[in-house]
């Protein structure tokens, strides 16, 4: 059974990467109508998670400016910034997943039992590999920093994306669900993917846009 989860985890990453990228890169209302598809599907599904009434009006007005900082992000920024920051949280969520399935050992807390040291190591690993090889060969004007300040801001965005992870964690564990949903095969639901997301982009914006 969980070789067969794995493959569809795969192979639906495998469909779902290659489209958002596309789908980011052309911009304009393609990237709209995508950005405000997610929207939507992230708010029913946290709606449907959460039972207190506070929590879910908390919950959707941080989402909303979270997908509010991911359209000014992209619009008012450079297109291979985006990418990067979208790269390292992907990575961070791989390199959790492979290290904590290959390596397993402790857990780290209570509200996830699926999340280990490993699996922080692995994040924070991949994190780094796909970062510094995409600098690599991509210029980001909007910074120009030494490689010293290149790793501190790549593990802080796989910091802030793991804590994001912990965050949905906690409270699908509240609601005792194992997923957000199942819109995606192997993955769950959209907010199981895009969960350290959702907390990276808001820091990133006030960061960069507002206390710089």
């Amino acid at each position: 059974m969980k070789n067969k989860e794995l493959k569809k985890r795969i192979l639906s990453s495998l469909i779902l990467i290659p489209i958002t990228f596309f789908l980011v890169i052309k911009g304009s209302y393609f990237f709209i109508t995508f950005l405000s598809i997610i929207y939507l599907i992230s708010i029913y599904e946290w709606f449907k998670m959460c039972k207190k009434s506070l929590i879910k009006i908390l919950g959707i007005i941080f989402l909303s400016f979270s997908f509010y900082s991911a359209f000014l992000i992209r619009e008012y920024s450079e297109l291979h910034f985006f990418l990067f920051i979208i790269l390292i949280c992907i990575f961070t969520d791989i390199g959790g997943y492979v290290f904590g399935k290959v390596f397993k050992g402790p857990k780290l807390i209570k509200l996830s039992p699926n999340k280990t040291y490993s699996g922080v190591i692995g994040g924070f690993l991949f994190s780094l590999i796909a970062g510094f090889l995409y600098l690599k060969f991509v210029e980001i004007r909007i910074f120009k920093f030494d490689n010293i300040t290149k790793l501190y801001f790549i593990l802080i965005i796989s910091f802030i994306s793991q804590i994001g992870d912990l965050v949905i964690s906690y409270f699908k564990r509240k609601a005792n669900i194992k997923d957000t949903g199942n819109i995606l095969p192997g993955h769950g639901g959209l907010l199981d993917r895009i969960d350290g997301l959702i907390f990276v982009l808001p820091i990133v914006y006030l960061k960069i846009f507002i206390l710089l």
